[in-house]
């Protein structure tokens, strides 16, 4: 009786002392940034500026010996929005990358979201589709992807933005994609996505009244829509700071900024894209076998058991390239915008995306305050897509 009561008491010792530490720690003291000093730090740790004009658009890709067609960039406009890429006719590129306001692609995601098919899969998806499908977030806001004649990704991975993707080394959740052509390729033949095969998407586009006099070939689709997607940049408060206006974004997002760049954030989420330059382990970091203690995430904290491989549910068991826990870092460009979060939509709030990533992977427990800062930065990465063909769109 007597060792039992000791250990409970041992027990309440090391609970106490864990339950005090984010208060009894001192917080890592940073360097405050003027404005032109974290300007420059951003930008030498490779954070730039997305161009707002055609020109300078150009330049970037000659930079990877890629030409822009103008022709082919306006095919693949008219394409990206076309259904008859899906086997039944029902699914285009925006349907699940959601760049316009059209009724008509709400409609289909609205259908998929209400349908009879896999109703708990649908139900469980924790979707913020309803409430934002007027966003330009690239994305379906979907916890799992749905695709032609509403079949769910096997894994329950959900779909990646395609905006400001043309910018990104890595492409896919595994990243063992590198090319646009090549990813284009993969959608329309993947079973759950448009569910196309070459021979009859071509027979279906040359009996079209749009396509049937340009005698297209399946290496035309492929290219023209790539094409289109390369012009898919968005810009936000964030450039118009890095190109000087001190105004462009609040002193809580600079402090956000100077939080990111100093507890490694920017390490992977860097370039243009801020993020999708390279291939990463996830979560870095396990902790305990329970959810760790958030005292940051209310009171009191959550003691739930999980799967230790990571951080949350990993419903669908989808576990990276290989099965190795490698993922392609993601695009931080609009991301406020494209939550559920994680490969498997298991995260609806940016917060609690910034503290999980905080904790499993950079091994800080981060303050309140802290991830308000770095959420505040985030939100400056919000932008609408650049219209190219009007020139500057600041």
């Amino acid at each position: 009786m007597k060792t039992i009561i000791q250990v409970i008491i041992v027990a309440f010792i090391v609970i106490s002392i864990l339950l005090s530490l984010p208060s009894i720690l001192k917080q890592r003291d940073f360097k405050v940034y003027e404005d032109d000093l974290l300007r420059k730090t951003a930008i030498a740790k490779g954070l730039k500026a997305i161009p707002n004009n055609y020109e300078d658009l150009e330049k970037i890709y000659k930079e990877k010996d890629i030409t822009l067609d103008k022709e082919k960039i306006l095919l693949g406009k008219e394409l990206f929005f076309d259904t008859k890429l899906s086997s039944n006719d029902d699914t285009s590129c925006s349907t699940c990358h959601l760049i316009s306001k059209n009724p008509q692609e709400k409609k289909i995601i609205l259908n998929a979201l209400t349908s009879n098919k896999q109703p708990n899969d649908m139900q469980d998806a924790n979707n913020c589709v309803l409430c934002h499908l007027g966003d330009e977030s690239g994305t379906d806001r979907l916890a799992t992807s749905v695709g032609s004649n509403g079949e769910l990704n096997p894994y329950h991975l959900n779909t990646l933005t395609i905006l400001n993707t043309s910018l990104a080394k890595f492409l896919t959740w595994t990243g063992e994609v590198k090319s646009l052509e090549e990813e284009v390729d993969k959608a329309i033949k993947s079973p759950h996505q448009l569910n196309m095969n070459e021979k009859t998407l071509l027979e279906k586009l040359h009996n079209d009244e749009k396509y049937k006099n340009m005698n297209l070939n399946y290496e035309d689709i492929k290219i023209s829509i790539a094409s289109y997607v390369r012009t898919l940049l968005t810009r936000s408060s964030f450039d118009r700071f890095l190109e000087g206006d001190n105004n462009a974004i609040n002193a809580q997002a600079k402090q956000g900024l100077a939080n990111f760049m100093n507890f490694g954030c920017s390490g992977c989420h860097t370039g243009m894209s801020v993020g999708g330059q390279s291939v990463q382990r996830f979560p870095l970091r396990h902790f305990a076998g329970i959810h760790d203690l958030r005292p940051n995430l209310g009171s009191p904290p959550d003691f739930e058991i999980i799967d230790n491989s990571f951080p949350f549910e990993n419903k669908g068991g989808f576990k990276g390239r290989a099965n190795t826990n490698f993922f392609r870092v993601p695009i931080l460009r609009n991301v406020t915008k494209t939550s559920p979060y994680f490969h498997n939509g298991a995260v609806d709030k940016i917060k609690e995306a910034v503290e999980i990533m905080g904790r499993h992977q950079l091994g800080i427990n981060l303050t309140s305050k802290q991830i308000d800062e770095i959420t505040a930065f985030l939100k400056t990465l919000e932008g609408n897509i650049v219209n190219y063909d009007e020139g500057a769109n600041k």
